[in-house]
């Protein structure tokens, strides 16, 4: 049996009609570049987030770059964030000149740890001072974010993040990148999803996403009416009308085809994102009782949206192998976190540095989900993964 880590062809075979159409009416408007079907698509995403506002981006690695530089992140700046993500989480805080302080994270949730971030900024932040943002002692660079992630489509614990962010004046920015439809109940109980806590927060459509475009697509949503006009301009050249730019700004613009095509997926999200997490509820069933994996973590007052179901296991690369000798697709997301990668060796980090983050990296394999996979499938990935573990270690098989 050949199962694939995620399935697009049968998910656009589910909606087949719905998508030519939207490409034909495209087609025919001969409209690409903006226009009404990123504004339809801009105003329906941000409903779906529960904020004002969206603004269409041609990457989620542009609405990340869009989203630190319409804040006002630049040289001489900090921001806070996990090792434990893609790089352009990091990269882009680089590229507005900032530079990215990592926290390590919890071990349930594999998100930014709250403790260990409010602990950093007490012991290496001036947080009485008169500037306005903590100042690094030994660096004397100015913290002005944090930016958790909503890893794999867990939520990071947004209202102890909100509630240290205001404490210490910073800016709380999402990466939520991989949590589309992802929730979070507020303290007064009230259910909220990704996007709709930090000042800004930023999304992939990456074509694998729970909600994906066909080609590089993003989006950063607000509840802001000053920073969501500048970035409407800021993606656009800082064009305010034809041939007139209030300031320089770039070409970051989501385009039409694919707001059209994210327009028609976004009316399937929440029956998908019900679907996957069906799947996932099947897969804790059946792999729940097995010593020698860890499933990924229910917490309490948050509601996952398993973009990727990540086990974790010590013999991950034996399960990898045996897995993909069946037919099997897995994936390693990541196998080596930022702090290591040899693109920040000039942070100055270390192994051993961030052992959380560094254990997931050792441990993690994403198994095969997405809304069309069948119990006959997860069934099969389980049987195959209780096989593997059923045989001696490699490093025993001479004793």
């Amino acid at each position: 049996m050949k199962i694939p880590l995620v399935d697009l062809n049968a998910q656009y075979a589910s909606i087949r009609n719905e998508i030519d159409a939207a490409i034909r009416r495209v087609m025919a408007s001969s409209s690409f570049i903006l226009g009404a079907e990123v504004t339809l698509f801009e105003k329906a995403f941000a409903a779906y987030c529960g904020v004002k506002h969206a603004i269409g981006t041609s990457s989620g690695t542009t609405a990340l770059y869009t989203a630190l530089a319409a804040s006002g992140i630049g040289p001489g700046d900090e921001v806070i964030t996990t090792p434990m993500t893609f790089i352009a989480t990091a990269s882009e805080i680089r590229r507005v000149g900032a530079r990215p302080v990592f926290v390590d994270i919890e071990p349930e949730s594999l998100t930014l740890d709250v403790e260990k971030l409010d602990e950093k900024i007490v012991t290496e932040y001036d947080v009485d001072h008169d500037a306005g943002y903590p100042i690094n002692r030994v660096t004397h660079r100015r913290l002005r974010a944090v930016l958790p992630v909503h890893l794999y489509g867990q939520m990071a614990d947004m209202a102890r993040l909100q509630n240290l962010t205001d404490r210490y004046r910073l800016l709380l920015i999402e990466d939520a990148a991989q949590a589309h439809g992802a929730e979070y109940r507020t303290p007064d109980g009230i259910w909220k999803r990704a996007g709709s806590f930090g000042v800004l927060a930023c999304f992939s459509f990456y074509p694998s996403k729970n909600l994906g475009a066909y080609g590089d697509a993003g989006a950063v949503v607000t509840n802001d009416d000053g920073l969501a006009d500048y970035m409407r301009r800021y993606v656009h050249h800082g064009r305010s009308a034809k041939y007139r730019h209030q300031f320089e700004g770039g070409n970051y613009r989501l385009d039409a085809l694919q707001a059209a095509i994210l327009r028609v997926k976004l009316g399937h999200l929440d029956q998908w994102t019900a679907a996957r997490r069906r799947i996932a509820r099947l897969y804790d069933q059946l792999l729940g009782d097995i010593p020698e994996i860890t499933i990924p973590k229910v917490i309490e007052g948050r509601r996952h949206a398993y973009h990727l179901y990540v086990i974790r296991t010590p013999r991950r690369d034996e399960l990898l192998a045996k897995l993909q000798e069946r037919g099997i697709q897995v994936g390693i997301h990541y196998p080596l976190p930022l702090h290591l990668q040899p693109a920040y060796e000039g942070l100055n980090y270390r192994e051993g540095d961030f052992p959380v983050a560094e254990a997931c990296a050792r441990q993690a394999l994403s198994l095969p989900i997405y809304p069309e996979m069948t119990d006959e499938q997860v069934e099969y990935v389980v049987d195959t993964i209780k096989d593997a573990l059923s045989s001696p270690r490699e490093h025993d098989a001479t004793l």
